[in-house]
């Protein structure tokens, strides 16, 4: 009931308080819409990718950096409006003397706020995840190129399939040893699954420009993935597992090339001519037939280190 004379109409009130009401939900609804749209954009590349890798050379790499990025937008958004409202609390209602501040019991607009707002934005950041996560670990039926990777202590081998699958034709291999860093020569432009295998214990797969790693598991296990390589290149690759004794020299070289020279380079192999030879094939003439993004390790590797099993594969 609203006291005679005191000049507010309770339809005032009630417009007021739909109008509060309203406001909220707006902000709210804007908060939502403007994580999305951020999320979208490269913000990230003013701020070093806010502790994400840049320079991703495969779409699939690319869209986890997006998700990445619109998350920590939606993080920033989220903090920067709490610590507002801390501080804007801190100041409007300090103490100012000795008489107690009105109680109130509740407060429907800012209830409705905290509860509805998260609730949209782990909406919006689920639905972006779940989208990123299906199109990253989809498997197409007929992959262009298919390599099997097989990692022992502490070593890499590649193997060319003719055909996905454990049983598939082996059309050509490389494979490291301890005075040669293994080669992995990949076309650009192609779809390229990856099909991974351990002779011993868990290694981990990773070529940090992919944005993308994967456990190399021992036994029937094989870690299948997939991805596309925008750039032409060479990059490091490295075992992301500790794995032993010589686990932080167990590096390979991603090569990236166009398909008509991985073509030449599959043919070489396939021919019997060995990587460096296949290399020279395609234009890599000199020092650059072998690894130039890293190179192997002074170690004291004999058989006694590899706990009896294979130091270097011999096929499959």
């Amino acid at each position: 009931m609203v006291a005679k004379g005191s000049g507010v109409r309770a339809s005032d009130t009630g417009r007021d308080t739909t109008s509060r009401n309203r406001r909220v939900a707006g902000l709210g609804f804007g908060g939502v819409l403007l994580v999305a749209l951020l999320g979208g954009c490269d913000v990230g590349s003013a701020f070093g990718g806010f502790g994400w890798p840049q320079g991703g050379i495969t779409p699939q790499g690319q869209k986890m950096y997006d998700l990445w990025i619109g998350s920590v937008v939606a993080a920033l958004i989220v903090g920067v409006f709490v610590w507002g409202l801390i501080f804007w609390c801190v100041i409007r209602y300090r103490k100012r003397g000795d008489e107690l501040p009105p109680q109130t019991r509740f407060n429907m607009p800012m209830e409705v706020l905290y509860t509805v707002t998260p609730v949209l934005v782990v909406c919006v950041l689920f639905y972006y995840t779940a989208i990123v996560q299906t199109d990253v670990d989809r498997l197409s039926e007929n992959p262009d190129v298919t390599v099997e990777v097989v990692a022992s202590k502490w070593n890499w081998q590649f193997n060319y399939l003719a055909e996905p699958g454990a049983d598939s034709e082996v059309l050509a291999s490389t494979v490291g040893s301890t005075d040669e860093i293994p080669l992995l020569v990949l076309p650009t432009g192609k779809s390229i699954r990856f099909e991974e295998t351990s002779r011993d214990v868990i290694h981990s797969f990773w070529v940090p420009e992919l944005l993308f790693k994967r456990d190399v598991l021992p036994g029937s296990a094989r870690n299948v993935f997939e991805v596309t390589i925008d750039t032409e290149g060479r990059y490091v690759g490295r075992c992301a597992e500790l794995c032993g004794t010589y686990h932080s020299m167990m590096n390979f070289e991603l090569v990236s090339v166009s398909p008509e020279k991985y073509q030449a380079f599959l043919q070489a192999k396939e021919s019997g001519k060995s990587t460096p030879e296949a290399m020279e094939a395609i234009g890599f003439t000199g020092d650059n037939r072998f690894a130039v993004t890293t190179k192997p390790f002074e170690t004291k590797r004999d058989n006694n280190n590899f706990n009896g099993s294979q130091p270097a594969g011999s096929g499959r």
